[in-house]
């Protein structure tokens, strides 16, 4: 246990942002460089080292937490970074991204705030990337078996870099024209900084993975050639169709996908442009969703110089505590403050977009809206709560349906289906094709960056006992069936 009395003496400590007004007029991460790194240790040592510690269970990756908050806690960066590498191939990305379902499973946090267990990870493998403790691990011999992996999101990547140290020989095709998937161009630089990706890449380079960029499977090489010329393939292509809302005026100009606008301000920051195509920069900004990818898109508005920045929800506002029906150990619905409603704009809940209206030119300009109740599993619109806003920019941050099936890679492997419009598979990530199997949102549907790596990490295990014909030593987490805990 790393300090006895520390949950007793030491209270919570969030990782310190820099101030709204400056961190507005860059693309830098939000935090204040190095600020954690003073209060860490004593964080880390508010760790109860519970005898069921309920973290574990809180993430699907089954990261030792208690293991490293102690070694943190001691200042044994070294140590710390090895038990989280032994659950975790991506620590810098879950500790800037995930939502930390963990905390809400923490013990502690029962009836105090939890554990920062975020902060405390990304503490360890930044301190660990200074140190050189983030080495290659090239496999000691190679198996002579060949693998495809389609799709280089944080799924993806995983399988690849574990398969790859399994001795297989790992290609991983991406449409884009850079690896990284949705983290290189739907997440936002001031969440992560895109080097945090490329060390990562590089590491997996001299590993012996190999990365084919800007080729679509389906559309620029035949899915099915690829299934014949590889011993087997792993499809990690996410789930990239996008909800849409089919009301009048959705044709406007300046009505756009949250996917539509995020990569192309991502690609300034890569230097492919100079200015993006599509700006918030003097607009009225409208965006439609409440979540995360919604959040990126208000931020990325403050950024380019929005003159107003509105959110909209089609869902009540959520209680500030854990709701009586969403009990500890479950991540609970509250709402919550991102950095990017820390630098402004409006939030409007329990509201739905009627249409949209234009200029002459067929530019939009504004938005109707109505406020609704959720009654008898429907949004009942209230009469007489109709109202109109200024929009003349609208980004759609409503997630995800499902994977692509119109790029013809499910039609050209032959590719089974399931009821929700996913790529089906069994207990072992394998399709109905054989040597084919499937892992992250492709399978189990839009989650969480946890989810996927532990996916990618899952399927590996199968994939490697497939080519090897033995049961493979491989780090399996979770299973296809698994979901977060409910009640």
């Amino acid at each position: 246990m790393a300090d006895p009395k520390g949950f007793l003496t030491t209270p919570r400590e969030n990782n310190p942002t820099r101030a709204v007004e400056e961190r507005r007029q860059d693309w830098s991460e939000v935090y204040v460089p190095g600020g954690l790194l003073p209060i860490v240790s004593k964080q880390a040592g508010r760790c109860m080292d519970c005898g069921i510690p309920f973290c574990h269970q809180g993430c699907p990756l089954g990261n030792l937490i208690p293991e490293w908050n102690d070694y943190a806690y001691r200042e044994d960066w070294t140590a710390a970074s090895e038990r989280l590498h032994a659950t975790n191939n991506f620590p810098e990305f879950t500790g800037r991204l995930c939502p930390a379902p963990c905390e809400s499973a923490c013990v502690l946090g029962i009836n105090q705030p939890p554990v920062t267990i975020k902060n405390v990870e990304v503490s360890i493998i930044d301190q660990a990337w200074d140190n050189g403790d983030v080495r290659p691990q090239p496999p000691e011999r190679l198996s002579g078996k060949t693998v495809a992996v389609i799709g280089s999101g944080p799924a993806g990547l995983a399988a690849a870099q574990q398969l790859t140290r399994a001795g297989h020989t790992v290609a991983v095709y991406e449409r884009a024209d850079r690896i990284g998937g949705l983290l290189r161009y739907g997440i936002p630089e001031f969440k992560m900084e895109k080097r945090h990706i490329n060390r990562r890449i590089e590491q997996m380079r001299a590993e012996g993975t190999k990365f084919r960029t800007g080729v679509q499977i389906g559309t620029d090489l035949d899915a099915a050639k690829l299934a014949r010329r590889y011993d087997a393939v792993v499809i990690a292509a996410g789930a990239t169709q996008w909800r849409d809302l089919p009301v009048e005026g959705r044709e406007l100009t300046g009505v756009y996908q949250a996917m539509e606008y995020l990569p192309l301000s991502n690609k300034v920051q890569e230097g492919d442009f100079v200015a993006p195509p599509i700006t918030a920069e003097g607009k009225h900004v409208v965006v439609i969703g409440g979540g995360d990818t919604g959040a990126d898109c208000v931020g990325t508005a403050h950024r380019q110089g929005a003159l107003s920045v509105t959110q909209l929800e089609i869902m009540p506002r959520p209680s500030d505590e854990r709701p009586a029906h969403q009990p500890w150990p479950t991540m609970p619905m509250v709402y919550k403050v991102t950095s990017a409603h820390e630098e402004g704009g409006e939030r409007v809940y329990a509201v739905n977009t009627v249409k949209f209206t234009g200029d002459a030119d067929g530019h939009v300009r504004e938005l109707h809206l109505v406020e609704v109740v959720f009654q008898d599993g429907t949004f009942v619109p209230q009469e007489g709560t109709e109202r109109v806003i200024k929009a003349d920019l609208v980004t759609l941050a409503m997630g995800f349906t499902g994977t692509d099936q119109k790029n013809g890679l499910i039609e050209q492997i032959g590719l089974e289906l399931d009821a929700r419009g996913n790529i089906a598979r069994d207990g072992s990530y394998a399709t109905n094709v054989e040597g084919v199997f499937v892992a992250g949102d492709a399978g189990r549907g839009q989650s969480l960056i946890v989810w996927a790596i532990a996916e990618g990490r899952s399927a590996a295990k199968s994939v490697d006992a497939f080519l090897t014909g033995v049961p493979s030593a491989l780090h399996a987490p979770i299973r296809p069936t698994d979901r977060p805990l409910t009640v």
